[in-house]
């Protein structure tokens, strides 16, 4: 399927095709706006000149990484840390999935095996976890047995909790409605 976030077409053109760029979007977003998160994998791949490989990102000098994330605008508000936590996702890709992100969910017999995977990323969290796995699901036809139940919530078909759901500026201000309302249930 092809994303339709409110990014520009090329930005959306690479997260459709490139499971790379799908990944690293996700482990991007935090604490920025979705939008940057999700964009930035394509402002990373106009630096570099080309879309990179896990490969390539794992043996990347870090600090010229570092440089790269924090050349204005910076592709993350913690331009040091993030482009660190790339490093280890991609090297984690490269170590256990032969350095191809769609290998992370390629043949997963059901929802807990992959969340499983998901979660084994560096910074996936539980939340972070089942959000990509309902995003897989939704948008990307990664569906194995049990795969909204790994989702938790966010799994839930017609539910607007997060970047899975956004198909259209509508879905992204039922989305935003919906994180306003458990921040202010949180502070409640």
């Amino acid at each position: 399927m092809a994303m339709s976030l409110p990014i520009a077409a090329e930005a959306n053109d690479l997260l459709s095709r490139d499971p790379l760029a799908l990944t690293l979007g996700m482990v991007l977003d935090q604490q920025i706006p979705l939008e940057k998160a999700f964009s930035s994998p394509f402002v990373l791949a106009q630096r570099l000149g080309h879309a990179p490989t896990a490969t390539e990102l794992a043996a990347f000098d870090l600090e010229a990484l570092i440089a790269i994330f924090a050349e204005a605008p910076a592709l993350h508000r913690f331009p040091k840390a993030m482009a660190s936590r790339v490093q280890e996702v991609c090297r984690v890709l490269v170590d256990r999935y032969d350095g191809d992100a769609a290998n992370l969910w390629a043949g997963v017999e059901d929802g807990d095996e992959l969340i499983k995977r998901v979660a084994s990323l560096p910074g996936f969290g539980k939340q972070k976890s089942q959000i990509f796995v309902a995003l897989l699901g939704k948008q990307y036809g990664v569906q194995p047995a049990g795969w909204r139940e790994a989702a938790g919530g966010y799994g839930e078909q017609g539910s607007y909790k997060s970047v899975a759901d956004i198909v259209d500026e509508q879905s992204l201000g039922k989305v935003r409605a919906y994180k306003k309302e458990m921040k202010a249930a949180a502070k409640a």
